[in-house]
């Protein structure tokens, strides 16, 4: 049985092989002592000795006897070996399990990580957003990192007075703004407009270094 550390052993097919071996070697034995009281015209609760009470002169007293302990100690080494058994087979599905459980996730991530990979790097992100905003309106979130924004991309984006100067000429006119959030990409629509907080749009936005 292999150990992963002190506290949890680790279960192998071979282990479980090397119990069901030994279980089937004691069947073995209790088998052949039940023999022996076949040979001798007995079971395990038949008298030993005479309708007067002597030993009986037809059967091997002693044969018996021993044949009777003996199978009664290897039944409880069956009970025993059986409740390994049962508990080697829980801790090997359990392993299993687990290990797919492992997979699976180690599979879900790794597609994300590809997108991720493959998405365009973000200039700015979202730093804050006030409620009841055009920005919370348009579905913003804290933590968004923009890659289009209007006119403004990866590609032109020099500093935030681009920004707000596409905010400043578009108040009133819906603007295409594009962010990825955790590993997806989304597109949302952001109309610059007065509301009863300052500004056009009720966010912050703050720039990011350059890949």
């Amino acid at each position: 049985m292999k150990m992963t550390d002190e506290n949890n052993p680790e279960t192998s097919m071979d282990d479980v092989k090397n119990l069901i071996k030994k279980k089937d070697d004691i069947e073995e034995q209790i088998k052949a002592y039940y023999d022996v009281l076949d040979d001798q015209g007995v079971g395990l609760d038949d008298p030993l000795v005479d309708a007067e009470g002597y030993p009986r002169s037809d059967i091997n007293l002693y044969q018996i006897r021993t044949a009777r302990h003996n199978i009664s100690c290897l039944q409880n080494d069956h009970k025993a070996i059986m409740v390994e058994i049962e508990d080697a087979l829980h801790r090997l599905h359990a392993q299993e399990k687990a290990k797919r459980q492992r997979d699976q996730t180690e599979a879900a991530e790794e597609p994300a990580d590809r997108r991720r990979d493959a998405l365009p790097h973000a200039f700015a992100r979202v730093d804050a957003v006030t409620q009841g905003s055009p920005a919370s309106a348009a579905g913003l979130k804290v933590g968004d990192e923009v890659v289009e924004f209007g006119s403004v991309n990866t590609g032109n984006f020099r500093n935030l007075h681009n920004i707000a100067s596409v905010v400043q000429h578009s108040e009133g006119k819906p603007l295409r703004v594009t962010v990825v959030r955790g590993a997806q990409k989304a597109s949302l629509s952001l109309t610059p407009q007065r509301w009863s907080g300052q500004g056009l749009m009720g966010c912050k936005i703050v720039p990011m270094p350059p890949p």
